[in-house]
């Protein structure tokens, strides 16, 4: 049987290689990346058509259901919270997929939420206030019928963390969800935040909340499992962030500990991917890598990018979303390049990842898009990829009036425009089911999630 991950590693693998993989992993050099300003445009699916309700524009045969929203009464009798970005979608049965999706909130969100919000308490609970009510940190679970297209059932499945942003599905069955937070206990608090909790799609209420404290403690953004080696690689949202690798002393079984690792360009220590100052890294070209341990993966001082940095670990602007695909990932910086408008790169790692043969067959890392036009690709975050392949963003801009879009990106390089957001916020944590009939993605604040249908198939390809 082909699970949902499978389908889509396959579906991205067979559009986005742009290089040759032999069953031993063995890869030419020849990449097929070209600036964002000199590629065609594609049409996509055709011109986006006008959503009389203001919410989504949507190309022809394509339309989106509102399954979710701020302040629907949950199963559970709580509200749907606010500010949903990242999430992931696990297949339950063929017709049932469980929609796992974070909350990115804080403290200073608990006064702005509808009751009973405001004083909340559980003994599951990761942190609490001094007055007892939980942080609002955390995940809603949401039960989704494909074969109806109806919400079965929504419950809060993770309660007391802070700023959920992105995470990661993994291939056993749990949502991977990040913390976008290095508080500390400060009399208010009482825990250290920066951690990644493993919420699984088969819980039917709120979970034990356990940090996986090996895995690092730092502003996380996004996860992603490498099916073949268990390998989990993270992003870090700063300016100055690195990409972690995590390698578990026990493939798929976080909890019992392993090593934390940051990615470093063979014989160019620090260097930098960002092209800001200058263009260091050129399109479509391969840069060897190699990975190096630290040693401090709590980081009680929040310095895990310095203490990489300064033994040689390359800098990335604002890791955000990313992707496994098979033998490769993709993932979003931000504001990467010399405009600043986004940059997405792309790994192969190492038939022999995290090995010591690897040392002599080295992953490879490639800047596959650097965005020179805002008009075509702006500040890119959570990203999946469609049936055909391609890469969908979730477009993220910070301007006073937003224009946000959800993003393709062909295999040869052409961007079109998905989807277009009327609403004043981001989309995010875009994910298809196993079916690859159905898009999910969240409309950050007010939430709505969203389901979106239509001819996934009759993508124009002459164009792309």
């Amino acid at each position: 049987m082909v699970s949902r991950r499978q389908f889509t590693f396959s579906a991205a693998a067979l559009a986005f290689s742009g290089l040759t993989v032999n069953m031993m992993g063995c890869r030419s050099k020849e990449g097929n990346s070209v600036a964002l300003a000199d590629m065609p445009l594609s049409s996509g699916y055709g011109d986006l058509v006008s959503d009389k309700n203001n919410i989504l524009d949507l190309p022809p045969g394509f339309s989106y259901r509102v399954i979710s929203q701020l302040g629907d009464k949950m199963d559970d009798g709580m509200p749907v919270p606010d500010n949903a970005d990242g999430m992931g979608c696990i297949k339950l049965d063929e017709d049932r997929v469980a929609l796992i999706r974070n909350h990115e909130l804080a403290q200073k969100h608990i006064k702005k939420s509808a009751a009973p919000w405001q004083s909340f308490q559980s003994n599951k609970s990761y942190d609490n206030l001094k007055s007892g009510t939980a942080l609002p940190g955390g995940t809603s679970t949401l039960v989704y019928n494909l074969k109806t297209q109806e919400l079965e059932k929504q419950y809060m499945s993770l309660i007391g963390t802070i700023r959920n942003c992105a995470g990661g599905t993994t291939p056993w069955g749990t949502w991977l969800t990040c913390e976008e937070s290095v508080d500390r206990p400060d009399g208010n608090i009482s825990k250290d935040h920066g951690y990644i909790f493993e919420v699984p799609a088969e819980a039917n209420g709120l979970v034990e909340p356990k940090p996986l404290v090996a895995m690092g403690r730092f502003n996380h953004e996004a996860a992603a499992v490498d099916p073949r080696t268990g390998i989990i690689y993270l992003t870090e949202d700063r300016g100055d962030s690195l990409l972690y690798r995590f390698i578990p002393k026990v493939k798929g079984q976080l909890s019992e500990g392993g090593a934390l690792q940051a990615l470093v360009v063979k014989q160019k220590p620090k260097f930098d991917t960002r092209n800001w100052a200058e263009n260091n890294m050129a399109l479509g070209d391969w840069l060897e890598v190699e990975w190096i341990t630290l040693s401090n993966p709590e980081s009680p001082n929040d310095d895990l990018r310095a203490q990489g940095y300064e033994a040689g670990a390359a800098l990335f602007a604002r890791g955000e979303g990313i992707h496994f695909g098979t033998n490769e990932l993709y993932f979003c910086c931000t504001n990467g390049g010399q405009k600043q408008f986004g940059q997405v790169m792309r790994y192969q790692p190492s038939a022999f990842e995290g090995t010591a043969q690897e040392s002599q067959h080295p992953g490879l890392l490639q800047l596959f898009v650097e965005s020179t036009d805002g008009s075509q690709y702006n500040f890119g975050d959570n990203l999946t990829v469609t049936p055909q392949g391609h890469l969908l963003v979730c477009e993220d801009q910070y301007t006073d009036v937003t224009r946000n879009f959800l993003r393709g990106v062909t295999p040869k390089g052409a961007v079109y425009p998905f989807a277009k957001l009327h609403i004043q916020t981001e989309p995010a944590g875009a994910c298809f089911s196993h079916d690859g009939k159905t898009l999910f993605v969240n409309l950050y604040s007010p939430t709505k999630t969203l389901a979106i249908t239509g001819p996934w198939e009759q993508f124009s390809t002459q164009k792309a």
